[in-house]
Protein backbone atom coordinates (compact mmCIF):
# COMPACT_ATOMS: atom_id res chain seq x y z
CA UNK A 1 0.00 0.00 0.00
CA UNK A 2 1.06 3.55 -0.83
CA UNK A 3 0.41 6.43 1.67
CA UNK A 4 -0.70 9.96 1.29
CA UNK A 5 -1.24 13.06 3.82
CA UNK A 6 -4.15 14.73 4.13
CA UNK A 7 -3.39 18.01 3.85
CA UNK A 8 0.47 19.65 5.02
CA UNK A 9 -0.50 19.11 8.13
CA UNK A 10 -2.86 16.17 8.56
CA UNK A 11 -2.82 12.40 9.24
CA UNK A 12 -0.69 10.55 7.11
CA UNK A 13 -3.85 7.48 5.31
CA UNK A 14 -3.86 4.66 2.43
CA UNK A 15 -3.40 6.60 -0.62
CA UNK A 16 -7.18 4.82 -1.65
CA UNK A 17 -9.57 4.81 0.51
CA UNK A 18 -12.87 2.36 1.00
CA UNK A 19 -16.13 4.57 0.78
CA UNK A 20 -19.01 1.91 2.46
CA UNK A 21 -21.70 3.54 1.51
CA UNK A 22 -23.16 1.04 -1.40
CA UNK A 23 -22.45 -1.82 1.61
CA UNK A 24 -26.25 -0.34 3.17
CA UNK A 25 -28.01 1.59 0.34
CA UNK A 26 -28.49 2.82 -2.87
CA UNK A 27 -27.08 0.73 -5.41
CA UNK A 28 -28.99 -2.33 -4.14
CA UNK A 29 -29.42 -5.49 -1.91
CA UNK A 30 -25.64 -5.87 -0.54
CA UNK A 31 -24.08 -9.52 1.04
CA UNK A 32 -23.32 -8.59 4.52
CA UNK A 33 -20.71 -11.44 4.82
CA UNK A 34 -19.26 -10.36 1.90
CA UNK A 35 -18.89 -6.85 2.73
CA UNK A 36 -17.52 -7.78 6.11
CA UNK A 37 -14.62 -9.60 4.05
CA UNK A 38 -14.58 -7.01 1.66
CA UNK A 39 -13.84 -4.48 4.71
CA UNK A 40 -11.05 -6.96 6.24
CA UNK A 41 -9.35 -8.06 2.58
CA UNK A 42 -8.96 -3.85 1.95
CA UNK A 43 -7.24 -3.79 5.87
CA UNK A 44 -5.38 -6.51 5.11
CA UNK A 45 -4.04 -4.73 1.84
CA UNK A 46 -3.27 -2.02 3.72
CA UNK A 47 -6.21 0.33 3.32
CA UNK A 48 -6.86 2.68 6.53
CA UNK A 49 -9.02 5.11 5.46
CA UNK A 50 -13.13 4.34 5.59
CA UNK A 51 -15.51 6.66 4.83
CA UNK A 52 -19.53 5.96 5.54
CA UNK A 53 -22.27 8.36 7.25
CA UNK A 54 -24.63 8.22 10.19
CA UNK A 55 -27.35 8.31 7.21
CA UNK A 56 -26.24 5.55 4.83
CA UNK A 57 -28.48 2.86 5.92
CA UNK A 58 -30.34 5.18 8.78
CA UNK A 59 -27.18 3.97 10.65
CA UNK A 60 -26.78 0.53 9.05
CA UNK A 61 -23.50 1.13 8.04
CA UNK A 62 -21.74 2.41 10.61
CA UNK A 63 -23.02 -0.77 13.01
CA UNK A 64 -21.37 -3.01 9.84
CA UNK A 65 -18.55 -1.35 9.78
CA UNK A 66 -18.10 -2.00 13.68
CA UNK A 67 -18.74 -5.46 13.25
CA UNK A 68 -16.28 -5.28 10.76
CA UNK A 69 -13.61 -3.53 12.60
CA UNK A 70 -13.79 -5.73 15.55
CA UNK A 71 -10.59 -6.07 17.44
CA UNK A 72 -8.90 -3.97 14.63
CA UNK A 73 -10.23 -0.24 15.51
CA UNK A 74 -7.12 0.83 15.55
CA UNK A 75 -5.79 0.01 11.92
CA UNK A 76 -8.85 2.29 10.79
CA UNK A 77 -9.30 5.96 10.04
CA UNK A 78 -13.30 6.70 9.92
CA UNK A 79 -14.12 9.68 8.76
CA UNK A 80 -18.20 10.21 9.08
CA UNK A 81 -20.72 12.12 7.46
CA UNK A 82 -23.52 13.38 9.11
CA UNK A 83 -26.73 15.74 8.84
CA UNK A 84 -28.87 14.11 6.49
CA UNK A 85 -32.19 13.17 7.67
CA UNK A 86 -34.32 10.09 6.74
CA UNK A 87 -37.45 9.16 7.40
CA UNK A 88 -38.56 4.98 8.01
CA UNK A 89 -39.15 4.32 4.37
CA UNK A 90 -35.59 5.52 3.59
CA UNK A 91 -36.76 8.99 1.86
CA UNK A 92 -34.39 11.91 2.86
CA UNK A 93 -36.62 14.55 4.80
CA UNK A 94 -33.63 17.87 5.11
CA UNK A 95 -31.07 18.68 7.08
CA UNK A 96 -30.18 19.32 10.57
CA UNK A 97 -26.66 20.43 11.61
CA UNK A 98 -27.09 22.97 14.28
CA UNK A 99 -24.96 22.63 17.45
CA UNK A 100 -27.39 20.25 19.49
CA UNK A 101 -28.04 18.32 16.28
CA UNK A 102 -24.40 17.44 16.11
CA UNK A 103 -23.49 16.43 19.42
CA UNK A 104 -26.34 14.19 19.27
CA UNK A 105 -25.61 12.45 16.37
CA UNK A 106 -22.27 12.33 17.29
CA UNK A 107 -23.31 10.22 20.55
CA UNK A 108 -25.27 7.91 18.37
CA UNK A 109 -22.54 6.92 15.87
CA UNK A 110 -19.99 6.53 18.53
CA UNK A 111 -22.30 3.86 20.01
CA UNK A 112 -22.81 2.37 16.51
CA UNK A 113 -19.55 2.26 15.86
CA UNK A 114 -18.64 0.91 19.41
CA UNK A 115 -15.85 3.74 19.34
CA UNK A 116 -14.48 6.16 21.89
CA UNK A 117 -13.84 9.03 18.97
CA UNK A 118 -14.13 9.05 14.99
CA UNK A 119 -11.28 9.94 13.19
CA UNK A 120 -12.49 12.93 10.96
CA UNK A 121 -16.07 14.18 11.66
CA UNK A 122 -17.85 16.67 8.27
CA UNK A 123 -21.56 17.65 7.17
CA UNK A 124 -22.40 15.97 4.60
CA UNK A 125 -23.63 19.25 2.85
CA UNK A 126 -23.50 23.03 4.33
CA UNK A 127 -26.77 24.49 5.27
CA UNK A 128 -27.24 27.94 4.60
CA UNK A 129 -29.53 28.67 7.58
CA UNK A 130 -26.87 27.87 10.04
CA UNK A 131 -24.28 29.86 10.53
CA UNK A 132 -20.96 28.30 10.09
CA UNK A 133 -19.14 29.13 13.06
CA UNK A 134 -21.86 27.30 14.89
CA UNK A 135 -21.47 24.05 12.60
CA UNK A 136 -17.95 23.96 12.84
CA UNK A 137 -17.36 25.86 16.67
CA UNK A 138 -19.35 22.88 17.74
CA UNK A 139 -17.41 20.20 16.28
CA UNK A 140 -14.19 22.16 17.26
CA UNK A 141 -15.47 21.27 20.91
CA UNK A 142 -15.95 18.08 20.08
CA UNK A 143 -12.03 17.58 18.87
CA UNK A 144 -10.74 19.29 22.17
CA UNK A 145 -13.03 17.39 24.50
CA UNK A 146 -11.51 14.15 22.16
CA UNK A 147 -14.32 12.53 20.50
CA UNK A 148 -13.48 13.86 17.48
CA UNK A 149 -9.75 14.11 15.98
CA UNK A 150 -10.25 16.37 12.81
CA UNK A 151 -12.64 18.00 11.03
CA UNK A 152 -13.54 17.57 7.29
CA UNK A 153 -16.04 19.30 5.06
CA UNK A 154 -18.26 17.92 2.06
CA UNK A 155 -19.39 19.94 -1.42
CA UNK A 156 -18.24 22.90 0.01
CA UNK A 157 -17.22 25.64 -2.20
CA UNK A 158 -14.28 27.97 -2.00
CA UNK A 159 -15.50 30.38 0.05
CA UNK A 160 -17.09 28.24 2.87
CA UNK A 161 -13.98 26.49 2.84
CA UNK A 162 -11.61 29.27 3.61
CA UNK A 163 -14.23 30.59 6.37
CA UNK A 164 -14.06 27.04 8.06
CA UNK A 165 -10.57 26.56 8.06
CA UNK A 166 -10.36 30.12 9.53
CA UNK A 167 -12.61 28.95 12.23
CA UNK A 168 -10.53 25.50 12.95
CA UNK A 169 -8.12 23.41 10.83
CA UNK A 170 -10.11 21.70 7.86
CA UNK A 171 -7.93 18.31 7.31
CA UNK A 172 -9.79 17.28 4.64
CA UNK A 173 -12.85 18.27 2.00
CA UNK A 174 -14.56 15.40 0.41
CA UNK A 175 -15.81 16.14 -3.45
CA UNK A 176 -16.83 14.23 -6.45
CA UNK A 177 -13.97 13.68 -8.26
CA UNK A 178 -13.16 11.97 -11.88
CA UNK A 179 -13.05 12.17 -15.36
CA UNK A 180 -16.88 12.76 -15.92
CA UNK A 181 -16.93 15.27 -12.52
CA UNK A 182 -13.73 18.03 -12.56
CA UNK A 183 -15.58 21.49 -11.65
CA UNK A 184 -13.30 20.87 -8.40
CA UNK A 185 -10.71 22.45 -10.85
CA UNK A 186 -11.58 25.55 -11.10
CA UNK A 187 -12.02 27.35 -7.50
CA UNK A 188 -12.02 24.50 -5.06
CA UNK A 189 -8.52 22.87 -6.07
CA UNK A 190 -6.58 25.82 -5.94
CA UNK A 191 -7.95 27.02 -2.87
CA UNK A 192 -7.83 24.05 -1.35
CA UNK A 193 -3.78 23.43 -2.10
CA UNK A 194 -3.46 27.34 -1.03
CA UNK A 195 -4.58 26.24 2.43
CA UNK A 196 -2.84 23.28 3.01
CA UNK A 197 -5.90 20.86 2.76
CA UNK A 198 -6.46 17.59 1.68
CA UNK A 199 -9.05 15.99 -1.00
CA UNK A 200 -10.59 12.65 -0.02
CA UNK A 201 -12.02 11.90 -3.71
CA UNK A 202 -15.29 10.05 -4.04
CA UNK A 203 -17.54 9.22 -7.00
CA UNK A 204 -14.00 8.36 -9.10
CA UNK A 205 -15.84 5.76 -11.10
CA UNK A 206 -18.82 7.96 -11.44
CA UNK A 207 -21.33 5.30 -9.63
CA UNK A 208 -19.82 2.45 -11.89
CA UNK A 209 -20.35 4.02 -15.00
CA UNK A 210 -16.49 4.89 -15.73
CA UNK A 211 -16.33 1.22 -14.58
CA UNK A 212 -17.46 -0.65 -18.04
CA UNK A 213 -19.87 -3.04 -16.21
CA UNK A 214 -22.79 -0.50 -17.13
CA UNK A 215 -24.94 -0.85 -20.02
CA UNK A 216 -28.28 0.70 -21.12
CA UNK A 217 -30.70 -1.93 -19.51
CA UNK A 218 -28.53 -2.37 -16.41
CA UNK A 219 -30.56 -0.35 -14.15
CA UNK A 220 -33.75 -0.85 -15.49
CA UNK A 221 -36.77 -1.77 -12.81
CA UNK A 222 -33.87 -1.85 -10.07
CA UNK A 223 -34.20 -0.19 -6.91
CA UNK A 224 -31.28 1.78 -7.59
CA UNK A 225 -30.94 5.56 -6.93
CA UNK A 226 -28.30 5.35 -9.87
CA UNK A 227 -31.93 4.70 -12.16
CA UNK A 228 -33.10 8.68 -11.90
CA UNK A 229 -29.51 9.95 -12.09
CA UNK A 230 -29.46 12.24 -15.10
CA UNK A 231 -25.83 10.55 -16.58
CA UNK A 232 -27.87 7.33 -16.43
CA UNK A 233 -31.24 8.20 -18.15
CA UNK A 234 -31.89 8.10 -21.80
CA UNK A 235 -29.97 9.46 -24.71
CA UNK A 236 -27.50 10.69 -21.78
CA UNK A 237 -26.24 7.02 -20.83
CA UNK A 238 -25.93 6.56 -24.37
CA UNK A 239 -23.84 9.45 -24.82
CA UNK A 240 -21.96 8.59 -21.76
CA UNK A 241 -21.33 4.94 -22.80
CA UNK A 242 -19.57 6.07 -26.15
CA UNK A 243 -17.15 8.05 -23.85
CA UNK A 244 -16.84 4.73 -21.67
CA UNK A 245 -15.89 2.68 -24.79
CA UNK A 246 -13.18 5.15 -25.50
CA UNK A 247 -11.80 5.00 -22.37
CA UNK A 248 -11.82 0.97 -22.05
CA UNK A 249 -9.69 1.21 -25.89
CA UNK A 250 -7.24 3.83 -24.17
CA UNK A 251 -7.00 1.40 -21.02
CA UNK A 252 -6.67 -1.94 -23.01
CA UNK A 253 -3.41 -0.75 -24.11
CA UNK A 254 -2.13 -0.98 -21.15
CA UNK A 255 -3.34 -4.21 -19.84
CA UNK A 256 -5.92 -2.03 -17.34
CA UNK A 257 -9.81 -2.06 -17.04
CA UNK A 258 -11.23 0.91 -17.45
CA UNK A 259 -11.85 1.27 -13.95
CA UNK A 260 -8.01 0.95 -13.16
CA UNK A 261 -7.61 3.72 -15.88
CA UNK A 262 -10.33 6.19 -14.13
CA UNK A 263 -8.90 5.79 -10.92
CA UNK A 264 -5.62 5.99 -11.87
CA UNK A 265 -5.68 9.66 -13.51
CA UNK A 266 -7.63 10.42 -9.64
CA UNK A 267 -4.32 9.35 -8.21
CA UNK A 268 -2.26 11.20 -10.61
CA UNK A 269 -3.98 14.71 -9.96
CA UNK A 270 -1.70 15.07 -6.74
CA UNK A 271 -0.44 13.78 -3.87
CA UNK A 272 -3.57 15.55 -1.73
CA UNK A 273 -5.83 13.37 -3.70
CA UNK A 274 -6.80 10.40 -1.96
CA UNK A 275 -9.58 8.37 -4.03
CA UNK A 276 -12.10 6.47 -2.30
CA UNK A 277 -13.16 3.30 -4.08
CA UNK A 278 -16.92 2.11 -3.07
CA UNK A 279 -16.46 -1.65 -3.85
CA UNK A 280 -18.81 -4.16 -1.71
CA UNK A 281 -16.79 -7.26 -3.20
CA UNK A 282 -13.51 -8.55 -2.89
CA UNK A 283 -12.85 -9.21 -6.69
CA UNK A 284 -14.09 -5.88 -7.16
CA UNK A 285 -11.41 -4.36 -3.96
CA UNK A 286 -8.47 -6.11 -5.92
CA UNK A 287 -9.12 -5.03 -9.45
CA UNK A 288 -9.65 -0.84 -7.91
CA UNK A 289 -6.38 -1.41 -5.56
CA UNK A 290 -4.36 -2.73 -8.56
CA UNK A 291 -4.47 1.05 -10.13
CA UNK A 292 -1.91 1.97 -7.67
CA UNK A 293 0.50 -0.08 -9.70
CA UNK A 294 -0.81 1.08 -13.02
CA UNK A 295 2.69 3.00 -14.39
CA UNK A 296 0.96 5.68 -16.46
CA UNK A 297 3.21 8.40 -18.20
CA UNK A 298 1.96 11.81 -18.41
CA UNK A 299 1.30 10.97 -22.20
CA UNK A 300 -0.77 7.84 -20.95
CA UNK A 301 -2.81 9.90 -18.89
CA UNK A 302 -3.22 12.39 -21.25
CA UNK A 303 -4.51 9.72 -23.79
CA UNK A 304 -6.94 8.38 -20.69
CA UNK A 305 -7.79 12.04 -20.30
CA UNK A 306 -9.07 12.66 -24.19
CA UNK A 307 -10.79 9.47 -24.27
CA UNK A 308 -13.40 10.84 -21.60
CA UNK A 309 -13.48 15.30 -22.79
CA UNK A 310 -15.31 16.63 -19.50
CA UNK A 311 -17.17 18.78 -21.90
CA UNK A 312 -18.74 15.55 -23.68
CA UNK A 313 -20.56 13.75 -20.56
CA UNK A 314 -24.10 14.44 -20.52
CA UNK A 315 -26.31 15.01 -17.56
CA UNK A 316 -25.57 16.96 -13.99
CA UNK A 317 -24.22 14.43 -11.66
CA UNK A 318 -27.44 14.17 -9.59
CA UNK A 319 -30.83 15.97 -9.65
CA UNK A 320 -31.81 19.12 -10.19
CA UNK A 321 -32.82 18.89 -6.16
CA UNK A 322 -29.56 17.40 -5.37
CA UNK A 323 -27.66 19.83 -7.29
CA UNK A 324 -29.52 22.94 -5.70
CA UNK A 325 -28.04 21.96 -2.42
CA UNK A 326 -24.64 21.36 -3.13
CA UNK A 327 -22.52 24.41 -1.99
CA UNK A 328 -19.65 23.35 -4.03
CA UNK A 329 -21.73 24.40 -7.44
CA UNK A 330 -23.21 27.60 -5.83
CA UNK A 331 -22.33 30.73 -7.96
Amino acid sequence: MQFRQLGTSGPTVSAIGLGTMGMSDFYGPADEGESIATIHAALDAGVTLLDTGDFYGSGHNEMLLARALQGRRDKAFIQVKFGALRDPAGGFIGMDVRPEAIKNSLAYTLKRLRTDYVDLYQPARIDPRVPLEDVIGTIADLVKEGYVRHIGLSEAGAETIRKANAIHPIAGVQMEYSLVSRSIEREILPTVRELGIGVTAYGVLSRGLLSGRIGEQSLAGKRDFRAASPRFQGDNLRTNLKLVEALTKAAARHDATPGQAAIAWVLSRGNDVIPLIGARRRDRLEESLAALDLELSPDDLASVEAAVPPEAVAGDRYDAGGMAILDSERG
